[in-house]
């Protein structure tokens, strides 16, 4: 197995957090790798074509919705499936994510059984 997730926040903490909650998987051959903005995000996606990203929606340079946007519509890379993590929980929120082209929306605090769970879904490990 190749695959590959990449995990994009710019608070170093949530990114070990998401590391910890996925380090099963790497047990099993996925490659976690991290951003900590989106502009760094949308470069490792374009060369490392990662199966999954979990995108954080607020950060510097570039926010999640940009990034989402960017390699949905733009690079047209629909095989990269994207979630957003966001501390923002309203409907309003979440459509528009779901506009920019994400498959999924998380909700911070995050349960780090579902995260798994999901991981383990997409890639069908």
């Amino acid at each position: 197995m190749n695959e590959k997730i990449l995990i994009v926040d710019d608070e170093s903490h949530i990114r070990m957090l998401i590391e910890q909650t996925l380090e099963d998987l790497e047990d099993d051959g996925v490659q976690l790798l991290f951003a900590e903005n989106g502009e760094q995000a949308l470069k490792i996606i374009e060369q490392e074509k990662p199966n999954l990203v979990f995108l954080d929606v607020m950060m510097p340079k570039m926010n999640g919705m940009e990034v989402c946007q960017k390699v949905k519509k733009e690079l047209k890379l629909s095989e990269v499936y994207i979630i957003l993590l966001t501390a923002k929980g309203q409907e309003v929120d979440r459509q528009k994510g779901l506009d920019m082209g994400a498959d999924k929306y998380m909700t911070k605090p995050f349960d780090p059984d579902e995260m798994l769970e999901i991981a383990t879904e997409i890639l069908g490990s």
